[in-house]
């Protein structure tokens, strides 16, 4: 049996872990049809939590129900891509032979080229009323899965949102799944851009429970007729913080440690894959959100790990030696980032396990 588990960034594990029932509103909204409440959905959660694997679950259960789907990410010019991939479901899925060759979409002015003359370059909102009601002749539909909505355009969300509304009152077979950062998401639906979409569907992803981690662990080395004593299974969950990423580097680890030995694993080599797992962990997740904050925001990183828990506003002004404005103006520039979360009225925390310890080092 090859190593079961999937540590990489939008790789769907053996298991889902903590994640049962989470997709029912939406699997049962794929079969009732149009304007069922399960059909559109946001997903929020802290970085490395699960969010793009839970958008790969929802498209591989529309997928098996017979709907087609569209997966972006929130990238500038999104909502052209769709548009292209819209294009080409039509192409595949007409009667006829393929009748464009489509090397971008006019959206809006947000595409830019296609090699139809261009008085029959398409509308978006007529192109998809055109695929919804050839999907819906077949007795099926079309998922769209935006991820990253934290970062995108807000003229192309506000598009996208109006035309999928305007797809549902027409009373086509549309599902929209959005995927972001819990404060960014916020802030994008109380701007009023698309207010819409106030009305979707919340699934906030927190860390699973220790137990289901041990259950999990303990179900696929048996799978594998792999040999670890239960404690020590104990103790390489109780690692994960019940934090999806690192349950499945801790289990990768765990696993190639059991191949080295034989298919056993004795403490040293659980305490092996638990340091190999939580320094991978600080190489593609800490490092990553990182990558890209300023000397200030460090600042006021480096003043909350000085603390052994949830710092304070003035704990941390005190340190940085900051007026109380710009304080506030750092973390809500960090909890946007998805660097630290709101732990209680006037208190932060991290939201990314380890990255306490990387900074202390």
């Amino acid at each position: 049996m090859q190593n079961p588990f999937k540590p990489t960034a939008g790789a769907t594990p053996p298991d889902l872990v903590g994640r049962a029932g989470l997709l029912d509103e939406f699997e049962y909204g794929l079969r009732q049809g149009s304007g069922a409440p399960g059909l559109l959905t946001i997903i929020t959660g802290s970085r490395g939590i699960g969010k793009t694997v839970m958008l790969s679950a929802a498209e591989s259960i529309a997928r098996e129900h017979g709907w087609a789907v569209i997966s972006r990410t929130a990238n500038p010019g999104f909502l052209a891509k769709v548009g292209d991939d819209m294009l080409r479901l039509l192409d595949e899925l007409g009667d006829g032979p393929p009748t464009r060759k489509i090397t971008a979409f006019s959206a809006a002015g947000f595409g830019v080229t296609t090699q139809l003359a261009p008085e029959r370059i398409p509308d978006w909102r007529r192109t998809g009323e055109e695929l919804l009601r050839l999907l819906d002749s077949k007795g099926t539909g079309l998922v769209i899965t935006i991820d990253e909505i934290h970062a995108v355009d807000r003229t192309e969300i506000s598009q996208l949102a109006a035309d999928v509304q305007h797809f549902i009152r027409d009373g086509l077979p549309i599902g929209l799944i959005f995927a972001g950062l819990p404060s960014a998401v916020s802030d994008l639906l109380n701007e009023g851009v698309a207010t819409f979409l106030r009305r979707a569907d919340r699934i906030n992803l927190h860390e699973a429970a220790i137990g289901e981690v041990t259950s999990s662990y303990k179900e696929l080395f048996n799978e594998g007729d792999i040999d670890v004593p239960q404690e020590l299974i104990n103790e390489a969950a109780e690692a994960t913080e019940g934090y999806p990423f690192l349950i499945q580097l801790v289990g990768y680890y765990l696993w190639m440690e059991a191949e080295r030995a034989h298919s056993k694993l004795d403490q040293a080599g659980v305490r092996s894959a638990i340091a190999a797992a939580w320094r991978r962990n600080a190489l593609v997740v800490v490092e990553s959100a990182l990558s890209d904050i300023s000397d200030k925001d460090r600042e006021f990183l480096d003043a909350m790990a000085e603390q052994e828990g949830p710092s304070t506003a003035a704990q941390i002004g005190n340190i940085i030696k900051s007026k109380p404005s710009l304080v506030s103006k750092y973390r809500n520039r960090l909890i946007a980032a998805g660097l630290i979360e709101s732990a209680g009225y006037g208190k932060v925390d991290f939201a990314i396990p380890g990255l306490r310890d990387y900074l202390r080092q």
